[in-house]
């Protein structure tokens, strides 16, 4: 588990924030909430995004979910990252096995100030994901890394790799593609995080092409992490064999802004 830690880290070229650790024991999931906050998004959305968790963490579905499985517990935590993970919006991992634990979670959420900050860096989000669950004290059946976010890399580290590492750790990362507006992602950002972002058994990624979609598809997401079923065909699968996107698109658009 150190040489884990260790070997995801070093992806980093900046030190991941950490949180202390609290408590630990069997839980179902192990499931970190990677949020991007980019300037991409305006404010409105941003806050529509943030309502939309909220939303999700206290509804009958969620908990439902929760209590469903074989221990009837979780482990969560959340962050937002743009061109790196804000160190202040760790929110440290919490379990959730009841109403009032999924409300309290949902309400530390909902006190955060909306922000925005530039660029993306989806391989920090990843490398971040992937420290907190391997480095807390849980035993999870399952570990997953859940981003959301609304165009490809293009800060940090190139997103493939720190992917990769993540998925031979025995993590499964989902997406949230929000294709609100075009991403520069050629065939659709969703088609871009199938992949270069999600992996691991039963990944998916869910796209959002509407803002007032948002809290249901949050909730469906979330309900499909924690139950652990497969997504229905139309919700698009990683292509593990046959990835077709540019996964430095991101970088490479950058660099061409930078040079004109």
């Amino acid at each position: 588990m150190l040489a884990t830690l260790a070997m995801l880290m070093s992806l980093s070229a900046a030190p991941m924030p950490m949180v202390a650790q609290k408590g630990g024991g069997e839980v179902d999931v192990e499931l970190v909430l990677a949020v991007d906050t980019s300037r991409s998004m305006d404010y409105e959305e941003v806050r529509i995004q943030r309502e939309g968790y909220v939303e999700a963490l206290k509804h009958r579905e969620f908990i439902d979910a929760v209590k469903s499985g074989l221990t009837g517990r979780i482990a969560i935590s959340y962050f937002e990252w743009a061109g790196d993970v804000v160190p202040d919006s760790i929110i440290d991992w919490t379990v959730v096995e009841t109403e009032q634990d999924a409300r309290a979670f949902a309400a530390k959420l909902e006190a955060r100030p909306v922000n925005t900050q530039r660029r993306t860096s989806i391989s920090a989000a990843i490398t971040q994901g992937a420290t907190m669950i391997v480095a807390n004290s849980f035993h999870g059946t399952r570990q997953v890394i859940d981003v959301s976010g609304d165009g490809p890399n293009n800060s940090g580290n190139p997103v493939a790799p720190a992917r990769d590492k993540a998925v031979e750790a025995g993590i499964i990362i989902n997406g949230l593609a929000i294709m609100l507006r075009p991403s520069g992602a050629p065939g659709g950002l969703d088609k871009y995080y199938a992949d270069c972002v999600t992996g691991g058994p039963g990944s998916f990624v869910l796209p959002v092409h509407k803002i007032e979609d948002f809290s249901v598809a949050v909730r469906r997401k979330l309900v499909m992490e924690i139950s652990g079923l497969m997504p229905p065909p139309t919700v698009r699968r990683i292509a593990a064999n046959h990835p077709s996107s540019d996964c430095l698109v991101g970088e490479k658009q950058w660099q061409d802004l930078f040079d004109r």
